[in-house]
């Protein structure tokens, strides 16, 4: 609410002059968003924003999403101005080398910043995701005259975010889902880095978002604090409905000549234009000096320190009424499993070698599941239309839904675990990304492989933010059959592989599949991708699970076969090539051909052990063939002599005639390590 004592005017002034003076030193950035927005912040930032600069992880905190990243002068200056352990001479070392002030917010690197943003859209759709989380563990978690989970998600936006297709992916599932805790402030400028957008964006956004199911308030004066505080507070009021205020404001407000300008947006002010910039605002500081009095005004420790503790006591009380619920809530947002995790995870291993089922690997992936989730009560499934292929729901993960009141819709007191996400892709990427990073669920959601061209970019944001979320990409090759090459996934392994940070898994049978699952959850730092087969599988026998952990191990030497001899050559294979790979050992053990066959679900795991147990799974000096339906040119790494593999698009036929069509025979793969040893001879 508004507070008179406070200079609101002298308070924006601070994070203009702060974000023109470090964009100006590092001769680098956006200066005019976060001057355009300044008023906004201040609104929100100074009388609204429940949060705690001595507690950035305070559980209970409301959520700000800087969606427009590239404004990112606007988060530090709030975050240094309000307390944050981020000092002057960081903002002087915005955009420099291992500074706490990167281009764009990047979570884990500054205190406060709650995601990383800069992709355009993106940040919208984690906040969606934080408010979807909110709200189901407000449901599952409060209790009645026990409010412990109770905050509003917030998120400042451009018109570029808009433009991004993600943007309306996502607001649509935020009005389905009726998230009226999510909170969306557009910065409604009509400036991109191209000029003024009006020849290339004329949507009335107002309108869209009416036809989402959103509350919409204005456009108001986005340089009117009181006005756009009066927005917010009218927005908080909202039962329903998630709400977005469309704020007009000026990009470069302050400046005389930039103002309402392209010059404004990605390019420093230059040392003329910031002084008459101060003269015109009325800022009598040199750079990076902001006055005693303007930091007590932004000060929010003391109002933090009486929030947390208020909340605490509330805790305390609840913990004392529901021990085992408070001792639950407290795990699961600290990101750690169940005590029992690794007995759920060896009962789900056990059971999959133990009965030694010929089942594709996407069901596999669901008979793991069944224990997962049963067991794991965070984890959060989805699918993006494809349900009854992705076989992501189980037994124990009834669907998500809400009321006509906006409540969430709960079975013994639980809400439903399987999120029907629709045709939208990346917008449940980026929103699975968001559910990770609030605390209290492990994401999970499947499509088809070849959809995650889709996904990508919030795949690689998720790997960047080191997030815990599952991709669950099913129908992995040519092996899916008569759909064609549009579905069929020849290059997309391997592409996932190229991202640092992620876990990729090919599982060969139900074994490899259920510890590829325990392995995925128990990444607390990073996200995991399985790719799925929709054929059958017939199941590898192995003497030892454990050893599939290390990401490669060695499946049957040449003795398993009927040969006591030493190998030869070593056939690496992942997926539905393992049992190509087993049948072609056998065929060249019966022409006195002794061979190794590797399984290696997980190139990324593999990668990280140690050279030791890499030699003794790939010996230096035998010859590598590998056997994947996928390109070749990802295997070279492996010091291979040959692949049997794809470069070309696939085509619409039955799996059997496409497997022989591309030369994924055992005759072909025997004929190939023969050529290869004929070579080293």
């Amino acid at each position: 609410m508004p507070n008179s004592t406070k200079n609101i005017t002298a308070m924006a002034n601070a994070i203009r002059a702060l974000a023109m003076d470090a964009v100006q030193q590092a001769n680098s950035g956006h200066p005019g968003a976060p001057m355009g927005m300044a008023d906004m912040a201040v609104a929100l930032w100074g009388r609204h924003l429940r949060h705690h600069p001595a507690q950035p992880q305070w559980a209970d905190r409301d959520r700000f999403v800087l969606s427009n990243g590239h404004a990112s002068m606007l988060i530090y200056a709030l975050l240094h101005l309000s307390g944050y352990d981020l000092s002057i001479d960081d903002l002087k070392a915005f955009r420099q080398m291992h500074s706490k002030t990167p281009g764009h917010p990047e979570v884990g690197i500054t205190p406060g910043v709650e995601t990383t943003t800069g992709p355009l859209g993106q940040g919208i759709t984690n906040a969606v995701g934080m408010a979807l989380a909110e709200k189901m563990m407000a449901a599952e978690f409060n209790r009645e005259g026990h409010s412990i989970v109770n905050h509003h998600t917030y998120a400042f936006l451009g018109d570029g975010c808009l433009m991004e297709g993600i943007s309306h992916e996502a607001c649509a599932l935020a009005g389905a889902w009726k998230l009226n805790k999510l909170i969306a402030l557009y910065d409604d400028n009509g400036i991109s880095i191209d000029g003024q957008v009006a020849p290339w964006f004329v949507d009335d956004t107002p309108k869209r978002f009416e036809a989402y199911g959103w509350n919409v308030i204005g456009p108001v004066d986005g340089h009117d604090v009181d006005a756009v505080d009066g927005a917010i507070e009218k927005a908080k009021l909202s039962a329903d409905k998630p709400t977005l205020i469309v704020c007009k404001t000026a990009i470069g407000h302050g400046s005389p000549n930039r103002a309402n300008t392209a010059k404004a947006h990605g390019e420093p002010l230059g040392g003329d234009e910031i002084k008459l910039t101060r003269e015109n605002l009325g800022w009598a500081h040199e750079p990076f000096v902001i006055p005693a009095e303007v930091y007590e005004d932004w000060n929010a420790k003391a109002d933090g320190e009486m929030l947390v503790n208020d909340w605490n006591q509330r805790f305390a009380a609840y913990e004392k009424a529901f021990p085992e619920l408070a001792s639950e809530f407290t795990r699961r947002m600290a990101g750690e499993l169940p005590a029992n995790f690794a007995e759920i995870a060896v009962q789900a291993v056990a059971a999959a070698h133990d009965k030694a089922e010929t089942v594709a690997s996407r069901k596999a992936s669901q008979l793991a599941l069944e224990f997962f989730t049963a067991g794991v009560p965070e984890m959060l499934g989805g699918s993006a239309d494809l349900t009854g292929s992705n076989l992501t729901n189980t037994k124990s993960t009834p669907a998500f839904r809400v009321d006509g009141e906006g409540k969430v819709v709960t079975t013994d007191g639980k809400p439903g675990r399987h999120i029907n996400y629709g045709v939208r892709e990346f917008g449940m990427a980026a929103i699975m990304n968001g559910v990770a990073l609030h605390g209290g669920y492990i994401p999970y959601a499947g499509t088809f492989l070849t959809f995650s061209d889709y996904s990508r970019n919030a795949i690689r944001m998720a790997a960047l933010m080191k997030t815990r979320v599952v991709h669950v990409f099913t129908h992995d090759s040519i092996g899916l059959g008569e759909d064609g090459p549009t579905h069929q996934s020849i290059e997309h392994a391997a592409s996932l592989r190229l991202i640092p940070g992620l876990d990729v898994w090919r599982p060969a049978d139900t074994t490899e599949t259920a510890v590829a699952w325990s392995m995925a959850l128990a990444n607390k730092h990073r996200p995991s991708a399985l790719l799925l087969s929709r054929q059958n599988l017939p199941y590898a026998p192995k003497a030892d699970a454990d050893v599939i952990t290390q990401g490669a191990y060695v499946l049957a030497e040449p003795s398993e076969v009927g040969l006591k001899k030493k190998p030869v050559a070593v056939i690496i294979a992942t997926g539905s090539e393992v049992q190509l790979a087993l049948h072609a050992q056998q065929q060249l053990a019966e022409l006195k051909i002794p061979v190794r066959v590797v399984s290696m679900p997980s190139t990324t795991v593999f990668d990280r052990q140690s050279v030791e147990y890499k030699k003794s799974v790939l010996p230096a000096k035998l010859p590598r063939i590998a056997v994947e339906a996928g390109v070749t040119d990802f295997w070279w790494k492996y010091g291979v002599d040959a692949v049997v593999g794809i470069d070309s698009y696939g085509e619409s036929a039955p799996a059997g005639v496409l497997f022989k069509h591309f030369g994924f025979t055992t005759d072909n793969v025997v004929a190939t390590v023969r050529k290869v040893l004929s070579k080293k001879k």
